[in-house]
């Protein structure tokens, strides 16, 4: 009995067997042509790249001159480029704000922020010092706080408030601790702090520091003596010791060019002398003058 096939059926694989390489077999008779036809291409290529060559060596040596001049202007831009950049000074680090001294809490160890940037490594090590051992001794921490300007707050006094409210929200952690601004724009300070501070340091010696060692030491911009006095006059006043004092507020008197009222008063009486003597010598002398001309007739 004859079995009739389709000619569909001659040409599909039998199921299990391994039909791919049969299709990749199918497939690769246009890839096997690209292949060869882009290896028959590098010969080629090359023996007109080495043709080129031949004829062109003579265009070469005539451009070989340009070719290192564009190599050597190339290679001095580089330089100087380079050179540029290793002699431009490094950027400043960005100053930190007000703002900044509220967020970063107080200082752990060192007991002063200046942010202003007006404090000497001897006045930090001075003043850290003085509070570390008020501390040790008398528990009352003294905080220490420059500031260039304030954008936030009206005054000195105000922001110490902020800071002391923001680094100690309780009263428990705020009773005995005491905040010292100082800002150098405004040429003024501000001490503040928790009941235990204030009762320790007294209005006294609160309103003279206030008044005398930070306004009249900042005016003079001598802020490096106007924290460290501070520090030393507070914790005398903590300690029980003697008032350590401040420096007097002077007051610069410039010299006026207006009179005085005594001034004004002398001169116009010798004006009025004087124009009195004018006008009686305008008066007499044509007089006299007219006189003698008429007795001479």
């Amino acid at each position: 009995m004859e079995t009739l096939l389709s000619p569909s059926t001659l040409f599909t694989p039998l199921r299990g067997t391994r039909s791919r390489p049969a299709l990749a077999a199918a497939v690769s008779p246009s890839r096997s042509a690209a292949v060869s036809c882009a290896a028959l291409k590098k010969p080629q290529q090359q023996a007109a790249a080495l043709a080129a060559s031949s004829h062109g060596g003579s265009g070469a040596s005539a451009g070989g001159s340009r070719s290192w001049a564009s190599l050597l202007h190339h290679g001095l831009a580089a330089a100087a480029l380079s050179l540029a950049i290793s002699l431009a000074p490094a950027p400043a680090p960005a100053a930190a704000s007000e703002f900044d001294v509220l967020n970063d809490g107080p200082p752990v160890d060192s007991y002063v922020v200046d942010d202003a940037g007006v404090l000497s490594r001897v006045t930090k090590s001075d003043v850290k010092r003085i509070a570390r051992d008020l501390e040790e001794r008398k528990n009352i921490r003294l905080n220490f706080i420059t500031v260039r300007k304030l954008t936030s707050k009206a005054d000195a006094f105000e922001y110490a408030d902020q800071v002391l409210e923001k680094w100690y929200p309780t009263i428990e952690e705020g009773s005995n601790k005491g905040i010292v601004v100082l800002v150098t724009s405004q040429k003024e300070g501000a001490v503040t702090g928790g009941p235990a501070f204030i009762k320790a340091v007294g209005d006294e010696i609160l309103d003279a520091t206030v008044s005398e060692n930070l306004p009249v030491l900042a005016t003079d911009e001598k802020y490096n003596e106007a924290i460290f006095s501070t520090a030393r006059r507070l914790a005398a006043a903590i300690e029980g010791l003697p008032d350590t004092g401040g420096p007097s507020f002077k007051e610069n008197k410039r010299e006026s060019n207006f009179k005085t009222k005594e001034e004004t008063e002398e001169k116009r009486g010798q004006f009025t002398l004087v124009v009195g003597g004018l006008l009686v010598i305008a008066f007499v002398v044509p007089m006299a003058q007219y006189y003698a001309y008429i007795s001479k007739k």
